[in-house]
């Protein structure tokens, strides 16, 4: 069981899903079941924010979580369909239907538990999963968002709900590094620790968010960072991983 994460920067345009769909393709042909969590395309998360913020000053925030939930169920059904024309089957799942219950704490909700029944069923059927990042649906039934770097706890949550050891996230960058790359000379970290991965999270690196790192700690799930553009090669590890932990965590 393998857990791939994509973020924005890896579906720009919709020619980028064909390069994802690629790298999944591969993935599945190496024989392990794969769900793929998948961001909003770039920037289509800012531009719905500015779009509400057009409308009122102050959207009620049920509301702007019904509207900006949109963008990654755009990215999963373009991803499906990518990888359909390369033949293989795929099935997308928004964060409700994935079984990610969360708090009602709108824009910035909680993951509380994850049912991952129907994404389970999928698997076992020979397809790959997609599911819809950052999202997911309160115990009353309502749309919830869970705040910036979502997607990669989703990813977390989801490992650690369907017990994969491992998820990977495909980003721009090759990997983690000790300082930021644009700023000038950087060396990439090949490996962390947990408690290294979040001291840099928390001085400002976005390549992992801090609550994905916790959550893969609490849950011993190693964390992989690999460039989309040379996805064959791991730029950093994160872990290792506990083998004496006994059940799930989620925030």
């Amino acid at each position: 069981m393998i857990v791939l994460k994509f973020g924005g920067a890896s579906v720009v345009t919709p020619q980028s899903f064909h390069r994802v769909a690629k790298i999944v393709q591969k993935r599945k042909e190496a024989g392990e079941p794969v769900v793929v969590v998948v961001s909003a395309m770039a920037n289509a998360t800012d531009e719905l924010l500015e779009l509400a913020q057009e409308v009122h000053p102050n959207p009620p925030r049920r509301e702007q979580d019904m509207l900006v939930s949109v963008g990654e169920r755009i990215s999963i059904s373009l991803l499906a369909m990518a990888l359909d024309r390369l033949g293989v089957e795929a099935v997308s799942f928004t964060g409700s239907q994935s079984g990610i219950i969360t708090n009602e704490d709108h824009s910035e909700a909680k993951i509380i538990d994850v049912r991952p029944h129907r994404l389970s069923a999928t698997l076992k059927a020979g397809a790959v999963a997609i599911v819809a990042g950052f999202q997911g649906v309160s115990r009353a039934g309502e749309i919830t968002t869970l705040g910036r770097g979502g997607s990669d706890t989703s990813a977390v949550a989801l490992a650690a709900a369907l017990d994969a050891p491992c998820v990977d996230f495909y980003k721009d960058v090759e990997g983690i590094y000790d300082r930021d790359p644009k700023q000038g000379t950087a060396q990439l970290l090949p490996q962390l620790e947990y408690t290294q991965a979040k001291e840099i999270a928390k001085g400002g690196a976005k390549v992992l968010h801090l609550r994905s790192i916790e959550l893969a700690e609490k849950n011993g799930i190693q964390l992989a960072v690999r460039s989309f553009h040379r996805p064959e090669t791991i730029g950093t590890l994160v872990g290792p991983r506990r083998t004496s932990f006994s059940g799930r965590v989620y925030e």
